[in-house]
């Protein structure tokens, strides 16, 4: 089986930005909703999460997982800002 990893979500894929104080969803692709969590201040980042269209593998873990932590959304978000 192929390893899809964060590092291979491309920026087109369909995801939703969500916020654990309970905001509005932001419903879009990953390139949006990385670009909406570089807009936001550090309080609003720690609360952020990502819910994927297609599982991750990830280091350290058995199985793949469908939610993109702060950290990992930071990283992304990088990664499809510097295009």
């Amino acid at each position: 089986m192929e390893r899809y990893t964060i590092d291979d979500i491309p920026g087109d894929q369909p995801a939703t930005m969500i916020d654990l104080e309970g905001r509005t969803p932001i419903i879009g692709v990953i390139y949006e909703c990385a670009k909406h969590y570089s807009l936001y201040k550090p309080h609003a980042r720690e609360n952020a999460r990502i819910l994927l269209t297609k599982p991750v593998f990830r280091e350290g873990r058995a199985t793949r997982t469908w939610i993109l932590e702060p950290d990992e959304i930071g990283s992304l978000a990088e990664r499809l800002l510097q295009d």
